[in-house]
């Protein structure tokens, strides 16, 4: 008897502040403007996509000391667009990013409550932390959270808002007409919560009755030891950057792996890595296509200040068509040394000397210039080819348990989902691997095919009653 073919799981990140984002193409449009939100929307849920996903800011990022143009386009708030969202969509989950270090878990729980109640069960939380003083200077308590501590303190607000979320019982609501009855009689204490621990203390009534998810679907992207232990406590979804198929399944392996530690099965949490991609009628063509991408992504500039990332240090009087720097991070002219180059990116080069080296020896072996070599390292697309090509390695990652599915990333805002859905997905249908409609009313923890959310807390979480 065959076996049954694993899911591919699909969905789709808005093409706003990142480094894929082409905003001086002629089809993009703003990244503010709502209907190219709804396009967006309606495109993935066309597409039969399981939730979109919207990247968020708490500070606007700079190079030395001038905004980054991409930041620039765009940051609105996420809760307003995803609540937006719900009223023009009817399946598709609505997905944020949401810090849990500059909230308070008391009003984040209650505004995806009610995100979760306003859109049917389709609300998704990505938990994301910020230790750094930049991004605190935003707000009263500054850089107030020393790096080691970010997660104790999101560890402790999941747990926190799971209690506030289950401070409410899904039948405590009567509504009897004819006793006058609008409690249940064994609900008096509904909404009661009491929490004293390391970060919060804090204690009262939750205001929002129990929503069709009871809790919105965790989603987690963090790497690191203590990300991936946060996410196998935590997370049903991971927003993976692991993307090359041999380290997508040594990541997906070591993250399912931690999962029995927490009483939990490999199906109650996916890993769903971002992907790219350039479509043609032939692999020459789909070539070029991803040829035309590239240089629009890596603009001379832009190779310019990629490397200043890495080197940290100003190289704006070097040729982006021209050789590497010949000397090492940190070891630039002290003229040229510009400190803290960069702020408000989450660090990409953890042992930047080696990658440095590693860079040089490349572009010299194979005659690369700055633009070249950036374009090579950090530009090509994730997947390549005809429809079919692609559709077939999707399939093959979900098959061989490199992952459960993929974070479809564009490059236009609002049609960069367009090509994917209208010629892609229905590869991925005809392959049996992909839904053709969505199951009426299903909630977005459903459709991800995910259990049904535990009652699990932390010890030092208590309810009152």
């Amino acid at each position: 008897m065959a076996e049954t073919k694993r899911q591919v799981h699909l969905a789709a990140h808005f093409p706003g502040v990142n480094s894929t984002t082409l905003w001086a193409d002629p089809l993009h449009r703003s990244q503010v403007d709502f209907t190219a939100f709804e396009h967006f929307a309606r495109t993935a849920e066309r597409g039969r996509f399981d939730f979109l996903f919207l990247a968020e800011g708490l500070r606007l990022r700079e190079h030395k000391g001038q905004l980054h143009e991409l930041d620039v386009v765009g940051r609105p708030n996420t809760l307003a667009v995803l609540a937006a969202l719900a009223a023009v969509t009817e399946h598709v989950g609505l997905v944020g990013t949401l810090n849990a270090t500059f909230n308070e878990p008391y009003e984040l729980a209650r505004q995806l409550s009610t995100l979760d109640h306003l859109s049917d069960g389709r609300a998704g939380w990505n938990v994301v932390t910020s230790s750094d003083a930049f991004h605190g200077a935003n707000f009263r308590r500054g850089g107030y959270l020393d790096h080691a501590d970010r997660y104790h303190r999101a560890n402790e607000f999941v747990s926190l808002a799971k209690e506030l979320w289950d401070s409410w019982s899904a039948d405590a609501i009567a509504a009897d007409r004819a006793s006058g009855r609008f409690l249940a009689e064994d609900a008096a204490d509904a909404g009661a919560f009491a929490h004293r621990g390391a970060q919060f203390d804090v204690r009262g009534r939750f205001t929002t009755p129990a929503s069709p998810q009871r809790y919105p679907v965790i989603v987690q992207a963090g790497d690191s030891a203590d990300g991936r232990d946060f996410a196998s406590e935590h997370a049903e979804v991971i927003f993976s950057r692991h993307s090359a198929f041999e380290e997508a399944r040594t990541f997906y392996a070591d993250v399912k792996g931690r999962l029995a530690g927490w009483g939990r099965t490999e199906d109650s949490l996916k890993i769903l890595p971002a992907v790219t991609f350039a479509i043609g009628d032939t692999q020459a063509e789909a070539e070029e296509v991803a040829r035309a991408i590239s240089l629009a992504q890596v603009t001379p500039r832009n190779a310019i200040t990629a490397l200043e990332q890495l080197w940290g240090t100003d190289l704006s009087g070097y040729d982006a068509e021209g050789p590497l720097p010949a000397f090492d991070p940190g070891e630039g002219p002290a003229d040229t040394v510009a400190g803290a180059i960069t702020k408000g990116w989450a660090p990409r080069f953890p042992n930047a000397v080696q990658i440095a080296r590693a860079w040089r020896a490349q572009s010299e072996a194979e005659g690369l210039s700055i633009r070249e070599l950036v374009i090579k390292v950090a530009g090509r697309q994730s997947f390549i080819g005809t429809p079919s090509h692609i559709a077939a390695e999707l399939d093959r990652y979900v098959q061989e348990r490199a992952t459960d599915g993929f974070v479809v990333v564009g490059t236009t805002s609002p049609h960069g989902l367009d090509a994917f859905v209208d010629r892609v997905v229905p590869e991925l249908q005809d392959r049996g691997v992909y839904r053709t409609e969505y199951e009426p009313g299903a909630t977005l923890r459903q459709n991800l095919e995910l259990p049904e959310p535990g009652a699990r807390v932390a010890e030092e979480v208590r309810r009152v009653g």
